[in-house]
C-alpha cells in the first residue's frame, strides 16, 4: 500500500530534466515492454468493464515508458485526478495527502529484470498499469480520495486498520458482474500470476462487507488466501459517503480475525 520510509529502497527514482522530461534507458523501457504486453494477455476477461475502459481512455504506449503528464491529462479530464511523481519511498503522510488532493503518487522507476515477475516496492509499472485505469471511474476515484482524507487524521492505529479496507480494494478487491468474477485492484492486474490465480479454485471469496475488511489480517509477500467481492463500483461510493472512521473504531473493538496463513518466518 504506502512506501514505507522507515524500510529502505535499492531503488532511486528518475529526475526529470529542465523541461519536466523523465529520461530511461533502452532497457528500462524495454522491461515496460516486456511487462505490459505480458499483462495485456491476460487481462481480457478478467479485468472489469471499468477498468478495461480506462486503459483504453489512457492509451499507454507499449514500448516506452509514458511521461507522467500524459497520464495526468486523461485522469484530469476524467475525474479531476493527477498523478505525481514521488521517491521511491514516501511516508505515510505524504501517501494520505496527496491522494486527499487527488494526486496519486508515482515513484518514477521500474524494476530490474533481477526482479520482473516480483518486488515488494510498488513501481511505475504498477502503479500506471494497475491503478491509473480504475481512477478514471468516479466512484473508484472518489473513494481513493476518501481514503487519503481519512487517513491525514487517523491515529496510527486506525491507519492499520484503513490499511486492510485499501489493501481488499483498491489493491486486491474483486466484482461481481453479469458476466462473473472481474478484477479492480491494481495489486492484482498489475501481477500475471495473482490475475490468474484470484479468479481461479483456491483462493477464499466473500461479499464484501466494511467490517470484515478492516478486521482480515494480510501478507504483502504472498498471493492473497482470501479476497472481497463488491457487488459494483457504486459500494464504494457507498463508503465515501458512510461514517467509516466509526466503523474502523468498531473494528478496533471487536479486533481481527484470525490470519489464514503462517507467520511470515514459518512460511
Amino acid at each position: 500500500m504506502t512506501k514505507n520510509a522507515k524500510k529502505p529502497s535499492k531503488y532511486v527514482a528518475r529526475e526529470p530534466d529542465e523541461k519536466g522530461f523523465i529520461h530511461y534507458t533502452d532497457l528500462e523501457h524495454d522491461t515496460w515492454q516486456r511487462l505490459i504486453e505480458r499483462q495485456l494477455k491476460v487481462i481480457p476477461g478478467r479485468a472489469c468493464d471499468e477498468y478495461l475502459r480506462g486503459l483504453e481512455l489512457l492509451d499507454l504506449p507499449r514500448d516506452r515508458i509514458p511521461q507522467l503528464d500524459e497520464i495526468s491529462s486523461v485522469l484530469k479530464r476524467e475525474t479531476g485526478w493527477a498523478v505525481a511523481r514521488v521517491p521511491a519511498l514516501i511516508g505515510f503522510e505524504t501517501f494520505f495527502r496527496l491522494l486527499a488532493e487527488r494526486k496519486f503518487p508515482v515513484a518514477t522507476f521500474i524494476r530490474t529484470p533481477e526482479e520482473f515477475d516480483y518486488l515488494q516496492e510498488p513501481d511505475i509499472f504498477h502503479e500506471i498499469f494497475g491503478h491509473c485505469a480504475m481512477l478514471t471511474n468516479p466512484a473508484f476515484a472518489n473513494f481513493t480520495q476518501k481514503y487519503g482524507q481519512l487517513g491525514l487524521k487517523a491515529t496510527p492505529k486506525e491507519r492499520a486498520f484503513l490499511a486492510r479496507l485499501y489493501w481488499f480494494t483498491v489493491e486486491f478487491g474483486l466484482l461481481h458482474t453479469d458476466k462473473g468474477l472481474r478484477i479492480y485492484g491494481g495489486g492484482i492486474l498489475s501481477s500475471p500470476k495473482e490475475t490468474l490465480y484470484a479468479l481461479g479454485d483456491e483462493p477464499e471469496r466473500y461479499d464484501f462487507d466494511v467490517l470484515d475488511a478492516l478486521r482480515t489480517p494480510y501478507r504483502i509477500d504472498i498471493v492473497q488466501p482470501i479476497y472481497y467481492v463488491l457487488n459494483d463500483l457504486q459500494q464504494l461510493q457507498q463508503l465515501t459517503e458512510s461514517d467509516l472512521m466509526a466503523m474502523v473504531r468498531q473494528a478496533m473493538e471487536l479486533g481481527l480475525f484470525e490470519p489464514r496463513f503462517p507467520p511470515k518466518d514459518a512460511a
